[in-house]
């Protein structure tokens, strides 16, 4: 993976989520909550794109590895069957393509190694990334719930005017969440049922990491 992206990655995963509510508590926190995530989610595609690569050219480079395999158990038996039939001319031109296959596997299985490490340090940074990403909108739901608290009215202030202050708060929220997801007010019941089954699966896929984590942890013990 070229360093800038992998630059790019750890300035967003070292950018802690109090750096985050100081730059919103000094700006406009809309915009700042938009250009923080929007941030995340662009180091995050730009390394799936790259994995993506990555993965295509190591499966390039598996094939090419079992043609090559797959070549010299040919030449194998058909070095056999020119010395058989007295033709050592073509037994040499065998056994040279051997050679010559010989010399590239050991610069293929290099290659195959370098990129599957790189594909799965792209993986854990996606991963990385995710969480990020999960730690900053927390941050931003804790900031916002502390507003609208210091924005309610004192208790001798009329029902009405704080259910109002609440529910315009909350639609602030929520306008821009639906820009930031690019959710369609329109068809938001259907939109919102559609992220929430891929958030429980990525929940999924991240408890089922803890639980292997703890019966790790529950096996040392």
């Amino acid at each position: 993976m070229a360093d800038t992206l992998r630059t790019r990655v750890a300035r967003v995963i070292a950018g802690g989520a109090h750096a985050l509510l100081d730059k919103i508590e000094d700006a406009a926190p809309v915009a700042m909550f938009d250009q923080s995530l929007r941030e995340v989610d662009v180091v995050t595609d730009d390394v799936r794109t790259e994995l993506g690569r990555v993965a295509a050219s190591r499966h390039l480079a598996q094939q090419q590895h079992q043609r090559l395999n797959a070549e010299h158990t040919l030449l194998e038996a058909s070095v056999a069957t020119a010395l058989a039939e007295s033709r050592e001319d073509l037994a040499r031109t065998a056994v040279a393509r051997q050679l010559d296959i010989e010399a590239q596997l050991p610069v293929l299985e290099g290659s195959l190694g370098d990129l599957a490490q790189q594909e799965k340090e792209l993986a854990s940074y996606v991963d990385a990334l995710k969480g990020k990403r999960r730690e900053m909108e927390a941050a931003v739901r804790d900031f916002e719930a502390s507003r609208r608290a210091v924005a309610a009215p004192a208790p001798c202030a009329p029902a009405g005017s704080a259910d109002a202050r609440l529910d315009a708060a909350e639609n602030a929220f929520k306008r821009h969440y639906e820009r930031q997801t690019g959710l369609n007010p329109a068809s938001r019941g259907t939109t919102l049922q559609e992220v929430a089954k891929l958030r429980q699966l990525d929940e999924l896929v991240r408890n089922n990491k803890i639980d292997e984590r703890l019966a790790a942890f529950k096996a040392k013990v």
